[in-house]
């Protein structure tokens, strides 16, 4: 299989501190390059409200992620940060489908 780009949004619980978030992302991104695929560019855009609470939270911080890898190595990713109780919400979307 091919690399495709790919887009992954998620909220992280917001008792989890910035210095951790940045952590917890860069722990579940080596998923991606253990599998030879590329992290492309990683934005953090801090602590924002949500528009419904989740989990009983009104607000989340929110990452950015743009990735290149197999569709095997994308839900793997998936599957592993739907395992962690901090991680809120995620989305991932492949970009490159035309």
């Amino acid at each position: 299989m091919s690399a495709h780009k790919y887009e992954l949004m998620m909220i992280v619980d917001p008792q989890v501190e910035d210095a951790s978030v940045k952590k917890l992302v860069n722990q579940y991104l080596e998923v991606v390059t253990s599998a030879k695929g590329t992290v492309e560019k990683t934005d953090f855009w801090g602590r924002r409200k949500l528009a419904y609470e989740i989990a009983g939270k009104a607000e989340g911080s929110y990452v950015v992620v743009e990735y290149s890898a197999t569709p095997e190595t994308s839900a793997e990713l998936d599957r592993q940060l739907k395992l962690n109780g901090s991680v809120l919400r995620t989305k991932i979307l492949r970009k490159d489908v035309k």
